[in-house]
């Protein structure tokens, strides 16, 4: 018995095994690559909302305890007009995003009506009224950031996949 009869065979088997290891590598390689792809066009999708949401977020913030007139929420009216537009279009969170469309237009609602430039005094019973309407604009404020918190949950979700 020679030394050649003995290492071909075990060359070959060994060869065959290095070749179906790296072919079962490779593959792994490629099915990790494609669900790379699929996730990362996926969260393409949600780059704008998620952008928009944010900015929403910053833009309410800054109104915070304030009681509002008409023309403070200009900002927000434009971001809510922009995430209403794309809401249909993204079916994963469109429920989530159409919530926080519906959240904008209760806030803006809210807003206190614009003062009287000729009165010389408000009435108790005006600044009752304006009281009462600035707590439900916090409460619509609040109502808001709670939709904007579970749209942006919602996306971060179906981020990871």
């Amino acid at each position: 018995m020679t030394i050649s009869t003995f290492l071909v065979p075990t060359l070959s088997a060994g060869g065959g095994c290095v070749a179906l290891l790296a072919y079962q590598h490779q593959r792994q390689v490629f099915a990790w690559t494609r669900r790379t792809r699929r996730r990362d066009e996926t969260n393409t999708e949600y780059d704008k909302p998620a952008e928009w949401l944010a900015d929403l977020y910053k833009a309410q913030c800054s109104l915070t305890r304030k009681p509002c007139l008409a023309d403070e929420f200009a900002e927000i009216s434009q971001i809510g007009n922009l995430i209403e537009g794309i809401a249909d279009n993204t079916e994963a969170v469109r429920t989530e995003l159409r919530k926080v469309v519906e959240c904008v237009k209760g806030y803006v609602a809210t807003a206190l009506p614009e003062p009287d430039p000729t009165a010389v005094r408000i009435t108790v019973q005006e600044h009752r009224a304006q009281l009462v309407q600035a707590m439900r604009q916090e409460t619509a404020r609040g109502e808001l950031v709670r939709a904007i918190l579970a749209a942006e949950k919602k996306i971060k979700e179906l981020r990871r996949g």
